[in-house]
């Protein structure tokens, strides 16, 4: 096939995977011709090249010398050294070669954030500095999310409140399924309740999931980084099986049957968080709720462990400020 040709002025080409680069750097200031090809060899292996050709020509007169400048970088993909490349040499958006993914812009400045504070943590003294790191993140998030939840448990706890009242209505209107809904929405109103609160911030949290999940499974700087215990690789699945018992059974079982210990606890973190809240008022709805702790233990089993630990870490603490929120929650409903 034809290479792929096309004409700049400044940037880079080059060939990544997960956790290595090569680039060819062109002086910023030339404008060249930047190729990618790709061909099977007689070896039936794939060749992939990467090229710049520069556009000026150069006339060299005798006795006089051109100097032309252009640059490869061959190596890991450190975040802080693209950086400084990218500085010191004018390079745009070379640490861009770091695939960060569609939230980019949350995962970047997250990155930024756990190296800055796996840094600290190291010259203090502190090991598993990057798995102490997430659980520092953790709690940074928490308190930035603090103002939404401490809105939604109030919510949710006259949700709570509600529910002898939602029972009589489910059954007085059990037949008739507009007749309920009306009445559901007509007493949501009176009492200023929004059913679909408690729901906002595990929504708001999505992105910042994925973010997490694209810097611990795409960034060198948590590959074979160890945590306490077991864990001795953050970008990597707990190593642990119940299954096994934890190493007592000698086999190896199904790869979807790999359930380690820390997904365990974030199962179970789950369930007892469902069980401060609300529970649905469609009984469909409350059975299908009761299996989604379990359904995400198996989905989240194979998920980096650094991912796992701070989602179990995040539960509970979402867990203590909920039962401190609702204490000190007095509802007073209308309802008789």
């Amino acid at each position: 096939p034809q290479p792929t040709t096309t004409p700049t002025t400044g940037g880079w080409l080059g060939i990544t995977d997960k956790y290595w680069l090569a680039a060819v750097i062109p002086d910023q200031n030339v404008p060249v011709n930047a190729s990618f090809s790709y061909q099977e060899t007689s070896s039936g292996a794939d060749l992939y090249q990467t090229d710049i050709l520069e556009k000026n020509v150069h006339t060299v007169m005798p006795g006089a010398s051109v100097e032309v400048t252009n640059r490869l970088f061959a190596g890991a993909k450190v975040f802080d050294t693209l950086t400084e490349y990218r500085d010191e040499q004018n390079v745009p958006r070379l640490e861009m070669a770091i695939d960060f993914g569609w939230f980019f812009f949350i995962t970047k400045p997250l990155l930024q954030v756990l190296i800055v504070i796996a840094e600290q943590l190291e010259n203090i003294g502190i090991k598993a500095n990057f798995g102490v790191a997430i659980l520092v993140v953790t709690v940074i998030l928490k308190i930035f999310f603090f103002p939404l939840a401490n809105k939604s448990y109030k919510s949710m706890s006259k949700m709570k409140a509600l529910q002898p009242k939602m029972t009589e209505l489910r059954e007085k209107y059990g037949d008739d399924k507009r007749k309920m809904q009306q009445e559901l929405m007509g007493m949501y109103k009176r009492e200023k309740v929004n059913p679909v609160s408690g729901c906002l911030p595990m929504v708001l949290q999505i992105p910042v999931f994925f973010a997490l999940y694209k810097v611990l499974f795409t960034s060198i700087e948590m590959r074979q980084s160890p945590f306490y215990g077991w864990v001795q690789d953050l970008s990597e699945r707990d190593p642990t099986n119940i299954f096994q018992l934890f190493g007592l059974i000698p086999w190896d079982p199904p790869n979807f049957l790999m359930i380690g210990a820390w997904p365990i606890l974030m199962g179970i973190s789950m369930w007892i968080q469902q069980k401060l809240n609300p529970a649905p008022p469609d009984p469909i709805q409350a059975k299908i709720f009761m299996f989604f702790p379990l359904f995400l233990t198996v989905i989240l089993a194979p998920f980096p462990s650094g991912l796992v630990i701070y989602w179990t870490v995040n539960n509970i603490l979402t867990m203590a400020q909920q039962v401190v929120i609702m204490k000190r929650t007095t509802v007073k409903t209308a309802v008789k």
